[in-house]
């Protein structure tokens, strides 16, 4: 029965069937691949179902940035400074680039075509590396007309490059009002570390100086965008929607178009600054420094030719010397030295016998002229040292740091422009605590003539002799009319130039108007008689800051780098004035020959724009500027420290 054939089979088909242990074994594996491949799927197709459409549609829509037009900037009468120019600027897909390496025939082609080199080019990628894939990167900005030719000839062999139509800056030629409206530039890489450009990205435009730097928020606007549809090589084949940029807000200026040409004018050929106030509301009329530099060649890619020109030049083109040049002030700083005097009832009753100088502890001092009997009255027509020398002597330097300090010096004004300097007011505390040593009496004569370690810059003494003409009332300067910006961001800027600001130290009437008197005598009869004109209520004060000492070189105003720089603060009319007027020339000489005539061709064309706008025809003739090397009658010469007493101040004797 064994034997049977029927028994072989059913024991050969026992022996096939899996031993029970492998069969679960093998159950629990192909359960385990099940979940691993429904694990995956989930994964798949719920939890990064949204990443992975993202990234299907990035590969099928691309989108398109549409930058935002600047506004625009006006003068203060709505005639145009600033406006934009249609450009194109040609992008690159990284995404499309098939090889980016040094020897490659494409970056060959595309350097060629856009009058590039294969080394900017790659240059070009390595700055966006950190950029999304899919973005489009700005290869070449304002490219020309033969450039546009070659990418349109070139769109099958080069399907990386696109080009797009976009608004760029244009600014005045030949450097007019730069340092005031500044100019703008890609953002940094250093700029995008500070929180301050956070939602700024690589290639973004930003204000980098003046205007557009303070205001880049309001003068900016926003960027729009389009999503276009793109096949396999990247190219666009259709549109799925846009957001249509905002453009920025255009910007009024308080500044005067004719009066800053005036200015631009006067300082031709000279290196210094012009600063043009409204001391009643402390708008800036006019505001110019030289020399200047070309902002149009920062708006679109600044090369390294015009960077390396720039920064290298010992003239220092953008410094904006009005807000930025810390220098001796020289004799303008006796109308400082005058309030401080009548104020304090010291300078009412002293008269000093001028002789030529006069010694000071063991040191003589010299004066410029024998100028006699002088008193407060005419110590300021005449520039007299000698008087300014006694009476820095008997106020003290503390005395004088007082109102000095009340009256805005060693303090940034707040206007709105950045990186205002902010000048030094020496006194006891400020030497013990920037040079840990005792301040010395004889230090203090040279400061009475606005020598040794005082230093100010141009719209410092423009705001302070206008407060003084003003009674004391001074007023934050500002290059922009405050109710054109949003006041969500008035305040703001407000906070981001802290300085004096508004700020009331009320002088009595008798000192203030003997002042003022004074100085519409220097004028007439005084340092600054050259440039009288007639018909004109026009006050002043020169100013020649000597920059090496006389024990060191022949008296007098230098030669060179060693030159004097001269000075000259002026306005219109003496008392409350309309229109106050800084100028700075640098290594001039003397205030009264170089400076003097400068301002009052700017105040001339101020008075006669305001005559012809009430229908006055009165016009005043303005003098013409004289070549000559010697003083005008009584100008000061600003004597030397003693050499034991010498200041490190760049602009000290």
């Amino acid at each position: 029965m064994e034997n049977t054939p029927q028994a072989e089979v059913v024991r050969a088909g026992n022996e096939e069937k899996l031993a029970p242990g492998k069969l679960h074994a093998a159950q629990y594996i192909v359960a385990l691949v099940l979940v691993v491949l429904l694990g995956g799927l989930w994964r798949l197709q719920v939890i990064g179902a949204s990443n992975y459409r993202l990234l299907a549609e990035a590969n099928r829509i691309r989108k398109v940035p549409v930058l935002a037009p600047r506004g625009k900037l006006f003068d203060r009468d709505g005639r145009i400074l600033v406006d934009n120019y249609p450009s194109v600027t040609c992008y690159i897909l990284r995404e499309q680039i098939r090889d980016a390496s040094k020897d490659s025939p494409e970056l060959a082609l595309i350097a060629r075509g856009l009058n590039l080199t294969v080394d900017q080019v790659q240059s070009i990628l390595r700055h966006y590396q950190l950029a999304p894939k899919y973005e489009p990167i700005p290869l070449k900005k304002d490219i020309t007309p033969d450039e546009q030719a070659f990418i349109a000839a070139h769109r099958d062999e080069l399907p990386e490059l696109e080009t797009q139509d976009e608004q760029r800056r244009l600014y005045p030629s030949d450097g007019f009002a730069a340092h005031l409206i500044g100019y703008v530039g890609e953002v940094s890489e250093q700029m995008l570390d500070d929180e301050r450009y956070a939602a700024y990205s690589a290639g973004d435009v930003v204000g980098r100086s003046g205007v557009e730097q303070t205001y880049d928020a309001v003068l900016r606007g926003t960027d729009g965008y389009r999503n276009i549809i793109v096949n396999s090589h990247g190219k666009e084949v259709g549109q799925l929607g846009q957001q249509l940029a905002v453009p920025g807000q255009d910007l009024k200026l308080t500044i005067d178009l004719d009066i800053q040409m005036a200015a631009e004018k006067a300082l031709q050929g000279r290196n210094g600054a012009i600063v043009a106030m409204d001391p009643h509301t402390g708008e800036i009329l006019a505001l110019a420094s030289r020399p200047t530099y070309d902002p149009n060649a920062f708006a679109v890619r600044l090369t390294k030719a015009y960077w390396s020109q720039i920064i290298n030049d010992p003239e220092h083109p953008l410094l904006n010397k009005a807000i930025q040049a810390q220098l001796a002030p020289g004799s303008t700083f006796k109308i400082i030295m005058s309030v401080a005097g009548l104020e304090e009832n010291v300078a009412q009753d002293m008269r000093v016998n001028c002789a030529g100088g006069a010694t000071f502890y063991g040191h003589f001092y010299a004066c410029d002229a024998r100028h006699g009997g002088v008193d407060i009255h005419n110590a300021i027509p005449l520039s007299c040292d000698t008087f300014y020398y006694t009476l820095a002597n008997r106020l003290g330097i503390d005395t004088i740091a007082k109102y000095a300090t009340a009256l805005g010096i060693s303090q940034k004004t707040g206007i709105d422009l950045p990186n205002e300097a902010s000048g030094t007011m020496p006194s006891t505390a400020w030497k013990l605590k920037t040079q840990h040593a005792p301040w010395y009496v004889g230090e203090t004569i040279s400061v009475g003539i606005g020598q040794g370690a005082v230093t100010v810059t141009p719209i410092q003494l423009a705001r302070a002799l206008g407060g003084i003409a003003s009674g004391g009332a001074m007023q934050r300067p500002h290059v922009v009319f405050p109710d054109e910006v949003p006041s969500e961001l008035r305040q703001a800027i407000a906070e981001n130039f802290p300085g004096s600001g508004e700020k009331a130290f009320p002088l009595s009437v008798p000192n203030w108007q003997l002042i003022t008197d004074a100085m519409a005598q220097t004028t007439i009869t005084g340092t600054a008689a050259a440039v009288h004109m007639a018909n004109i209520d026009f006050a002043g004060k020169t100013g020649t800051a000597q920059l090496v000492s006389q024990n060191f070189g022949a008296k007098g105003m230098g030669s060179g780098a060693n030159r004097a720089n001269a000075w000259f603060v002026g306005m219109v009319p003496r008392r409350n004035p309309d229109i106050v007027v800084a100028v700075l020339v640098e290594h001039g000489g003397f205030g009264g020959a170089a400076s003097a005539p400068l301002a009052a061709q700017v105040i001339n064309t101020f008075v006669t724009k305001k005559r012809k706008q009430d229908n006055n025809l009165v016009v005043a003739e303005v003098p013409k500027p004289k070549p000559a090397e010697t003083p005008a009658p009584g100008e000061a010469v600003a004597a030397p420290q003693p050499a034991a007493i010498k200041q490190s101040s760049p602009a000290a004797e």
